[in-house]
């Protein structure tokens, strides 16, 4: 069963940083996380999940969507089985609950590879 746990998120005020985390859980799953492109992705309230942030399987090309580019870093630590997500600046506007998937690439962006989701990471920006 694919597992990825999500960490770090929290309370912070605009412009502050967060460090979230997305570890990979369950034996099977462990073994073949590197072999995973991992993505990040956020719900704010009323609105639907949404891409924000792309690693391939090795580390060596990340992607992201606009609305973060400049400020969001994803990096992965494969003997550790997480990938990271370096989030600077923040805004209000990033408030959300974040979430990690192993994703594919889809018309341009990306989607998860599965359908069930973790618990996710609350981050919340305040003004």
């Amino acid at each position: 069963q694919v597992q990825l746990v999500e960490s770090g998120g929290g309370l912070v005020q605009v412009g502050g940083s967060l460090r979230l985390s997305c570890a990979a859980s369950g034996r099977t799953f462990s073994r073949t996380f590197s072999s995973y492109h991992t993505g990040w992705f956020r719900q704010a309230p009323g609105k639907e999940r949404e891409w924000i942030s792309a690693i391939n399987t090795g580390g060596g090309s990340t992607y992201y969507a606009d609305s973060v580019k400049g400020r969001f870093t994803i990096s992965r630590d494969n003997a550790k089985n997480t990938v990271y997500l370096q989030m600077n600046s923040l805004k209000p506007e990033d408030t959300a609950v974040y979430y990690c998937a192993p994703v594919v690439t889809l018309g341009g962006t990306w989607a998860p590879v599965y359908s069930h989701w973790g618990q996710g990471t609350q981050v919340t920006v305040s003004s």
